[in-house]
């Protein structure tokens, strides 16, 4: 039996401006690099689907087929470019070779500049090539905004379980185990529902409730024979199918539908828990500043508005002049600017650069930051993932640097990565443990590896492009009907604007 096995990821950030190209797949800005054919392998020991999927399937005694694994940071869309040479390949592997079954790693929230629905496009494109009757399993990300047309086009779709995504290897698992039925001949069968309010990216942490006991019931209500998923989608794409979905695989239908309605209402009954909490700048570090008085430990602040994972660009300064502005000891990163850590790289180690550091255009308050700063600590930008988050993943973030203003520590790179395991700011020459205050360039995942050595976390909402709250959002085309935040306003129907 021949199994095509591949992975196309991408997190699309509708309202964001800067595009996800052919080379940010290639590099993978933060993910491992773009791999092909046997050097899918490479990915085996790491924590991702494709790598719990290959290993679940190693001594299957099916023929794998490797075609190509990538993924890239998450941004503004997809250039048509990226998206076609990619699915292309995929799509073509299969046309040639003509596979038995098919696994894709997929995130479920891509759009590209020419289609809204990237991954629903890719498998009913797959499907046309490989036929009705190629069982066809793919797994999916925790804010994948699951469509009518990808539920249509797969077999079995399996979401991850946790936030920060640490189940990412032990989801492949578990779409191995239903592509193993599925080519025995069981069938399943889906049952699906919509949740009619966007859920903000910070409330989905499976850390603390709701989601932590909202995510404690999907396996139970699953069983053993059924696979039940919620995905609580990614609230920043703008088109009709954003939004969080529940949806089960099973052999008995009215118990998938069962499973199904249960998840459903615990989801909705706890709608006002899922409303999001943050602080402003200012706010944030007055309360770190105190918190980290006679503390062992860094306390940790998420500039969660310009987190690279959703699709900011790591470039506003307002935590930055938070923190300056208050006199504060701590390390910020990492600001995506390539011109600032070229210039620490000419001028070397222990030279002062005089520079305006990031800046995001057409944001208040994100402006550049100028000053002098000392060159601390140089790097390539390479290191390896420690933590629990992507365990073993090798990224390269480009010529980096750590430059010093005062009592602060800004760590620079020349790729955009979101920052969310220690490796990161070792690599940059700072060690976590030290520091006073930490603020990361994040929203969740860096909750994995953090705040176990962390005094305590708080959530910062300084200007940037990642609205906090998706209500904020300048929404053009959702749904009418569903609430753009929890308890928040509703999409007008087409009777209310007439």
């Amino acid at each position: 039996m021949r199994i095509l096995v591949a992975g196309f990821q991408h997190e699309t950030n509708t309202f964001a401006a800067t595009p996800a190209t052919y080379e940010s797949f290639l590099n993978g800005e933060g993910f491992p690099a773009l791999r092909r054919g046997d050097r899918l392998h490479e990915l085996t020991r790491v924590n991702l689907a494709v790598g719990g999927f290959l290993t679940a399937m190693a001594n299957s005694g099916a023929d794998l087929v490797p075609v190509i694994w990538a993924a890239a940071c998450p941004s503004g869309r997809v250039t048509r470019d990226a998206y076609e040479r990619i699915a292309g390949e995929i799509v073509d592997a299969a046309r040639t070779t003509r596979p038995d079954a098919v696994f894709l790693d997929l995130h479920g929230a891509m759009a590209a500049e020419h289609c809204d629905d990237g991954e629903g496009e890719l498998l009913t494109r797959l499907r046309a090539v490989i036929g009705p009757d190629v069982p066809v399993v793919v797994s999916l990300d925790l804010h994948a905004n699951v469509t009518e047309q990808m539920l249509s086009a797969v077999d079995a779709a399996v979401g991850l379980r946790t936030y920060p995504h640490v189940d990412m290897a032990e989801t492949g698992v578990r779409a191995a185990g239903l592509l193993r039925r599925l080519c025995s001949g069981e069938r399943l069968h889906l049952r699906w529902r919509r949740i009619p309010f966007l859920i903000p990216v910070n409330s989905g942490c499976t850390d603390f409730g709701p989601a932590r006991e909202v995510y404690e019931t999907v396996a139970p209500l699953s069983g053993d024979d059924a696979c039940l998923s919620f995905a609580a989608g990614f609230p920043a794409a703008d088109f009709p199918e954003c939004g969080p979905v529940v949806w089960c695989h099973g052999p008995d239908p009215e118990a998938a539908g069962r499973a199904v309605d249960s998840l459903y209402e615990n989801v909705v009954r706890r709608e006002a828990e899922w409303r999001v909490n943050v602080l402003p700048p200012e706010a944030a570090v007055a309360e770190a500043g105190r918190l980290a008085e006679g503390a062992s430990r860094p306390v940790v602040i998420a500039d969660t508005q310009d987190n690279p994972g959703a699709g900011g660009d790591a470039r506003t300064t307002g935590m930055l002049r938070a923190l300056a502005g208050a006199g504060e000891s701590a390390a910020l990163a990492a600001i995506w600017d390539p011109g600032a850590a070229a210039a620490a790289h000419t001028a070397g180690l222990g030279a002062t650069v005089h520079t305006a550091l990031g800046g995001h255009p057409g944001i208040a308050g994100a402006e550049p930051f100028e000053g002098a700063f000392v060159v601390e600590h140089l790097a390539d930008g390479r290191c390896r993932f420690e933590g629990p988050m992507m365990h073993g993943t090798e990224i390269d973030s480009g010529p980096s640097a750590c430059l010093r203003i005062g009592a602060l520590r800004i760590g620079v790179t020349s790729g955009k990565v979101q920052l969310l395991d220690r490796a990161q700011l070792r690599m940059l020459g700072i060690r976590p443990e030290s520091e006073r205050i930490v603020v990361l360039k994040s929203s969740v995942h860096f909750r994995a590896d953090f705040e176990p050595a962390a005094e305590a976390v708080l959530v910062a909402a300084a200007p940037g492009p990642v609205a906090a709250d998706p209500a904020d959002l300048p929404w053009r085309r959702l749904r009418p009907g569903i609430r753009t935040s929890p308890l928040g306003p509703s999409v007008p129907t087409p009777k209310e604007l007439s």
